[in-house]
């Protein structure tokens, strides 16, 4: 498959998963077998309408140095590949801070780059700058435990890019991130969904969502929810 290919495969996939509810994804998962890829629940759209759907390109974060030894170490990391230069149509930035919960990380004029080269969206296991700005970004989620007017440089620096992460979890200590898992996100939670389980995972919320949505035609046409759950069973 070439790359246009490839790309083209993510961006309708991305399309289905937009139209997927993270609480029939987790039903979807838990008959898998996969009850815990929740995030914690402090992490959230930045408005309950917004909803998000993407392949994760992932970012550790931590602190920035404060001593001469620390500095000294920390140059090791100052060459890692700009984030910028890792997203694709279809895809998520999603961080782990590292424990920094002070600085806003990313903001505004970053999230329009991001946005620019075919991101969906942004999960931090933190904060974000510029809440007002971010709201002006047109079709782009962001998935945050807040906003802080406080500069992340000099206090906060990306440690590694595309490597394997963990987010806290809600039913899990942690859930892990691979490059390439989906991320689905909305006013419910946030759920990771790993890439290898990913199309049955997909397939089987399409059809909770098929279900959910005949049922609920049915209540608003003034059918018996007795009636309508014998039809559709879901409840």
């Amino acid at each position: 498959m070439s790359a246009n290919e490839i790309h083209q495969s993510i961006l309708e996939l991305q399309l289905r998963w937009d139209k997927i509810r993270v609480a029939n994804l987790f039903d979807a998962l838990d008959t898998m077998g996969y009850p815990d890829q929740c995030v914690d629940h402090g992490i959230r759209p930045l408005l309950p309408s917004q909803h998000l759907a993407g392949k994760a390109v992932t970012v550790r974060g931590v602190k920035a140095p404060l001593t001469k030894s620390e500095l000294h170490e920390y140059k090791k990391i100052l060459d890692f590949p700009d984030v910028d230069k890792l997203i694709y149509g279809g895809s998520v930035v999603v961080v782990e801070s590292g424990g920094e919960f002070t600085t806003g990380k990313f903001g505004e004029m970053t999230s329009w780059s991001h946005k620019q080269k075919g991101a969906k969206g942004i999960v931090i296991d933190g904060f974000i700058r510029d809440f007002l700005g971010l709201l002006e970004i047109p079709d782009y989620t962001v998935c945050v435990r807040g906003t802080s007017p406080i500069e992340s440089d000099k206090r906060w620096r990306i440690q590694e890019v595309n490597s394997v992460i963990a987010l806290p979890g809600t039913l899990t200590n942690q859930v892990r991130v691979s490059p390439g898992d989906w991320i689905v996100g909305d006013a419910d939670g946030i759920i990771i969904v790993p890439q290898q389980i990913a199309l049955e995972a997909l397939e089987r919320s399409e059809s909770i969502e098929t279900k959910e949505q005949g049922m609920r035609k049915d209540l608003i046409n003034g059918v018996s929810f007795e009636d309508a759950f014998q039809k559709w069973g879901r409840s």
